[in-house]
């Protein structure tokens, strides 16, 4: 029996023609991304802007699509899990800090002075119970959280002047985050967190007299150096920051359990990727402010570090006394800290 050829090449044609029409159908799951950084900023704006989309769209084959929005346009930046929890907004891209005005315990998933660099810091998320209690956590305002993004430690703060004592600090006027904020008030410094876009005109017009952000190669970007020539270090409030993808836990809960593996590997793959991205570009920003800016690296002397390190102790046991929450969380994070030492001690050089 002989194949008709033009009925065979008739059927190769409208296979090769349906085929762009398969690739070209919309995606099943559109997410509107509430951001909580600029997606221009290093990093942490890229990565939210450009990477992740594109990992998640590629591991997908195009059956999800992230879509990224600045801070401001769907919803202010700080009011971005709050919309998310409430159901109008599908996903925002922020730090569990940003939620503490709830519970002063959602610090402790996003950073903790005098606390552990990356892979102690994983290593209690993941294995030490902290995943687990931030999720029992924000449940209970409908929020699912996927850690996505983690950075090595941040400098500690640019200012006007050299500090050369802790007397230096008091009355200072100064943009800080999270926990650390509450460090500073203690030695006289009169904090607030502004959101990253309006540091600068702060500084500049004199609103603040100093600020803390970020990584040497984002504060770069930001230009704090044109108002303040002295930066510090170490970042002893931030040694490691982690930052999540949040999700409204309802609608999370009924996406296919194949969706929710591809967000899960794709937070993955941008967290090694980051890590290796933050320790690579710190050094090259440092050295360039300070050959062409004339910024003025400094490093804390002994006696500031343990000021703030005894006023760290403080407002630990003042919060773990305040707030039940914040005394489990830490007091898990404390004793995994505790049997780590054992390890810490002994498997890393010093």
């Amino acid at each position: 029996m002989k194949r008709n050829p033009v009925v065979g090449l008739a059927a190769a044609l409208a296979i090769a023609l349906a085929l762009p029409v398969a690739a070209q159908q919309p995606p099943k799951l559109r997410l509107n991304m509430a951001s909580t950084f600029p997606g221009g900023m290093v990093l942490i704006g890229d990565s939210a802007k450009n990477k992740l989309p594109a990992k998640i769209a590629r591991a997908s084959g195009g059956e999800i699509e992230l879509r990224f929005n600045e801070p401001g346009a769907l919803v202010p930046a700080a009011q971005a899990m709050d919309a998310v929890s409430q159901g109008s907004v599908d996903v925002a891209w922020a730090g569990a800090g940003w939620y503490s005005g709830k519970d002063t315990a959602f610090n402790m998933f996003s950073t903790v002075p005098f606390g552990p660099g990356i892979g102690e810091y994983m290593a209690w998320m993941y294995h030490g119970g902290g995943l687990a209690m931030a999720r029992e956590m924000f449940a209970k305002y409908n929020l699912h959280n996927v850690p996505c993004l983690i950075i090595p430690p941040e400098a500690s703060g640019w200012f006007r002047k050299e500090i050369r004592s802790v007397a230096d600090l008091k009355g200072l006027k100064m943009r800080f985050f999270g926990l650390g904020a509450r460090v500073m008030e203690k030695l006289g410094v009169a904090t607030q967190q502004l959101p990253p876009g309006e540091i600068y005109q702060a500084l500049q017009l004199g609103t603040i007299d100093a600020t803390e952000f970020s990584l040497p190669a984002i504060d770069q970007r930001l230009g704090f150096f044109q108002v303040a020539k002295y930066y510090y270090f170490p970042g002893w409030h931030q040694q490691a920051t982690l930052f999540d993808l949040y999700f409204n836990k309802a609608k999370w809960d009924a996406y296919p359990d194949r969706y929710r593996a591809i967000v899960e590997l794709a937070c993955g793959d941008l967290m090694r990727e980051a890590i290796a991205e933050g320790e690579a570009g710190q050094w090259k920003a440092m050295k360039e402010m300070q050959e062409k800016n004339g910024v003025q690296i400094k490093r804390w002397p002994p006696e500031i570090i343990a000021a703030y390190e005894k006023a760290w102790n403080e407002v630990v046991a003042e919060e773990s006394a305040r707030n039940p929450s914040f005394k489990r969380v830490y007091d898990s994070y404390a004793q995994f800290r505790r049997g780590y030492a054992v390890w810490r001690d002994h498997g890393y050089l010093k």
